[in-house]
Parts: C-alpha cells; structure tokens; sequence
C-alpha cells in the first residue's frame, strides 16, 4: 500500500543525502524544543555510520528518520514529520524501513528514547513492535523531562 499525504500525492521513502540539510532543519525547527541547524544536519547526512531516511511527496520533505549503527547495533537519532502531516501513516513508514535498513545492516536490534509524554509516538513504536526496556531520567531538556527506551530486536520480532 503507498502512502499519500494529506493532498493524495503518493509519499516514497527513499535516502536522505547531503542538500537536504536545509529541508531538514527547517522540520526540526517545526517539530523540536532544541533542533538541529543545517551545518548539524549536514553533519549527521555525512556520516558513514548513519542511516538516514526522508519521506518525500510532490517534491516536498515530509518526514524523516535517522539512526546510527555501531557493530550489530543501532539507536534512532531522530523522527520527524510535518505537523500538519501525522496521523496519515508517514511516521510508520519510516519506522518500518529504518528496521528493514538497520536490519539488512546486520543489527540485532533498534533502539531509541522518546519523551514520556509523547504519546503518540510511544503507541507508533509499540505498534511497529519496539518493546519498552526502561527510562531515562532527566533525559530531555526544554523542558526537562524522562525519556522512554524503547527496543526491538529483529530475531524475536521476525521483523
């Protein structure tokens, strides 16, 4: 099934890559207490040990997802999309192919923190399989709040 954003164009997620800095950023300043700038941006699509994924629709960023990988293992920098886009299915998208990419890389498993708060995304990720394995405490600032750790791991998902 494609998916489409809010205007029925189809959303393909395919990789990110350096000149997307400024699309990047700019969705981080809609989406984060603390973004990224573009030079950060910049540096994130550059690294070797980075996996960075964009969803894109007529032409436009819609969302983002990004992980590194060290040996068998990954963590989720960022996810990210529109404000006026979530909900449709785009977040999701990018989740399940971060996992086939981390996957297809050898990892044993994803990991990553979110805010306890957020909802949202906590019920995206134990949709898409991640179990919680604890918190963090203090994690996040602006404000400051306790991050969830989430995991999944690709030989008892099936994933």
């Amino acid at each position: 099934m494609t998916q489409k954003d809010k205007n029925g164009l189809p959303v393909r997620i395919e990789k990110a890559a350096p000149g997307d800095e400024a699309a990047v950023a700019a969705l981080e300043r809609q989406c984060f207490s603390r973004p990224w700038s573009e030079a950060a941006a910049r540096e994130e699509l550059l690294r070797t040990d980075c996996v960075f994924l964009k969803a894109v629709a007529g032409g436009r960023l819609c969302g983002y997802i990004s992980c590194r990988v060290a040996l068998d293992e990954a963590y989720v920098g960022n996810l990210a999309v529109r404000p006026e886009l979530r909900g449709q299915g785009i977040g999701a998208a990018l989740v399940r192919a971060l996992k086939a990419a981390a996957k297809n890389a050898g990892c044993s498993f994803l990991s990553l923190e979110v805010r306890v708060s957020n909802q949202p995304a906590r019920r995206l990720y134990e949709k898409e399989g991640f179990r919680l394995m604890g918190e963090r405490r203090r994690f996040y600032s602006a404000p400051t709040e306790d991050a969830a750790i989430y995991t999944v791991y690709f030989e008892e998902s099936g994933s």
